[in-house]
């Protein structure tokens, strides 16, 4: 069979070789740093340890489904999930607290307090709302390819839009159904995990609110990593080959540049395979690892999601009050929200999240202590924010964020000598994403996901010009988190294995004059209609 080389071992690239491996390709994954899962990492120091990237467990349906097709279950691979409850505590600055919650009963009395007696039956025609998003999304984009931009022209997709709302935003549609500000608020804050404003973010994404409210928010005990080190596990009983440590130069390609060969590490090895897949960041991929092309040059200037400045703290006592998911939302809701997305700036006044894992998991931090993750959206870098962070000193921005971030948990919750109690810290911005992890930009999501740059209009999973060169990751379709990565793994395993079983350059010409024939027939209907 086939031999396939992986460019990274991300959530993506770990899910697509398990699946090629139960396909019968013989894989390899080569990964730069010593440890999978990329910014699915954990971070351990002295007892602690945290979640470098996601903290809670979206969408279980699909990490079911992935097991599930890989042979597997997630209690079989000894993954035990913890449900977080309540889903988030949201702080306000005139110290007002919303709890969020999957038990309707408690979620009742806090919305009918903001809202009033008819609030309830216009959250529930929210949910219900949010609830069509998620199903049609669900069925429709992220378990469908979209290998060329006519792909969007499929009669369920286009059916679809008329009830996702993706042109109207988040923000907007929410507050058809919330008269509060505080309320409009809890509802659209969720936007940010897809690294976008609520004032730009697609109303299709209230489908986040809506699997939060309705299945939960839930923790992998020992850490989100373990869910990818099952997925592994799984892959090299199939056989897959990981290779640590390994960065690579490029991609090789045949002499006239038409299909991928295999990977130049930087250590000067090259690696051969029939088939490569870059799970690397998509714009890093094709400006470093490829041949600068216009495409290239295209894609950095494509809009991209926030970056963050994240916090890692050993606290060595528990903090009361605060649960293991919390939000703190400025009084300038909108006016934060348009510094990092606007003009892609640290805001005055951030937004941020706070995750306890040690709430849930008491394994996370010693006993009697606590471990703390601090997420602060900011700007991604820019050639002129860049120069300017660099003059600012990212150490001074830093501390800055600290006070803010400390003073404002301080003096919204009560918690009071936060600092004292601080033992140890470690920190990612946004050049530290970008040079660890190779992220465009310091963007820890990935490419933005406005509706021009998701389904037919997003970097396909197959590259448009170099035969046998694939993709998957939060950049490429069906986009950013794990789950929809993992969603991704089974759209390009799918289409891999099709396009070897057929015939890569007969598949590629097909497709082609299939495009052509499309394009012409919707000339000639355009044609006739101006005629009639």
């Amino acid at each position: 069979m086939a031999t396939v080389i992986i460019v990274g071992a991300g959530a993506g690239g770990i899910a697509t070789a398990a699946r090629l491996a139960q396909q019968g390709f013989h894989v390899k994954v080569v990964e730069q740093h010593g440890f999978i899962g990329g910014r699915c990492s954990i971070i351990s120091k002295d007892g602690y340890r945290f979640d470098q990237g996601p903290s809670l467990l979206l969408m279980r349906e699909v990490f079911e489904e992935t097991f599930e097709e890989l042979g597997s279950s997630l209690k079989q691979e000894n993954i035990h999930l913890v449900k977080c409850e309540p889903n988030y505590c949201v702080w306000f600055p005139d110290m007002d607290m919303i709890e969020l919650s999957t038990d309707l009963t408690r979620l009742k009395e806090q919305i009918q307090h903001y809202e009033g007696p008819d609030g309830f039956p216009r959250f529930c025609a929210f949910l219900n709302e949010a609830g069509t998003h998620y199903n049609l999304s669900l069925a429709h984009m992220l378990r469908k390819n979209f290998p060329r931009l006519l792909s969007l022209l499929r009669w369920d997709v286009l059916k679809s839009l008329i009830f996702i709302h993706p042109w109207t935003n988040t923000y907007a549609r929410a507050a058809r159904y919330f008269y509060s500000e505080k309320m409009r608020r809890v509802w659209t804050f969720g936007s940010m995990y897809m690294g976008m404003s609520p004032y730009r973010a697609p109303a299709t994404y209230s489908l986040l609110q809506y699997i939060e409210t309705v299945d939960g928010i839930w923790y992998p005990e020992g850490g989100f990593q373990t869910v990818l080190r099952a997925l592994a596990d799984i892959g090299q009983r199939s056989g897959v080959e990981y290779i640590l440590n390994s960065p690579v130069k490029s991609i090789l390609l045949d002499d006239r540049e038409r299909f991928a060969k295999g990977i130049l590490l930087e250590d000067g090895k090259e690696l051969y395979a029939d088939l490569v897949v870059i799970n690397a960041d998509l714009v890093y991929a094709y400006n470093e690892l490829l041949r600068k092309t216009r495409r290239s040059h295209d894609l950095k200037q494509r809009p991209a999601s926030c970056s963050s400045i994240s916090f890692f703290w050993s606290f060595d006592e528990k903090l009361p009050h605060l649960q293991a998911h919390n939000i703190f939302l400025a009084e300038e809701y909108r006016r934060s929200f348009d510094a990092i997305f606007e003009e892609h700036l640290m805001p005055d006044e951030p937004s941020f999240y706070v995750n306890i894992p040690s709430k849930v998991d008491p394994t996370a931090a010693p006993p009697g202590k606590e471990a703390v993750v601090v997420l602060v959206p900011v700007g991604h870098l820019t050639s002129e924010n860049e120069t300017q962070l660099e003059e600012q000193k990212w150490d001074t921005l830093v501390s800055q964020t600290r006070q803010i971030v400390l003073d404002t948990i301080e003096a919204r919750t009560g918690l009071q000598g936060l600092r004292p109690r601080l033992v140890h810290e470690m920190v990612e911005t946004p050049l530290t994403w970008e040079e660890k992890y190779n992220l465009d930009r310091g963007a820890i999501l990935g490419l933005s996901h406005s509706f021009f740059n998701v389904l037919s209009f997003r970097p396909k999973t197959k590259h448009p010009d170099i035969e046998r060169l694939y993709f998957v990751g939060a950049s490429t379709h069906p986009g950013t988190g794990v789950p929809v990565c993992l969603a991704g793994s089974k759209l390009v395993t799918q289409q891999i294995v099709e396009d070897w079983n057929m015939g890569i350059e007969q598949k590629s010409r097909t497709g082609f004059i299939l495009t052509v024939v499309m394009a012409l027939l919707a000339l000639a209907v355009s044609f006739l209609w101006k005629q009639h």
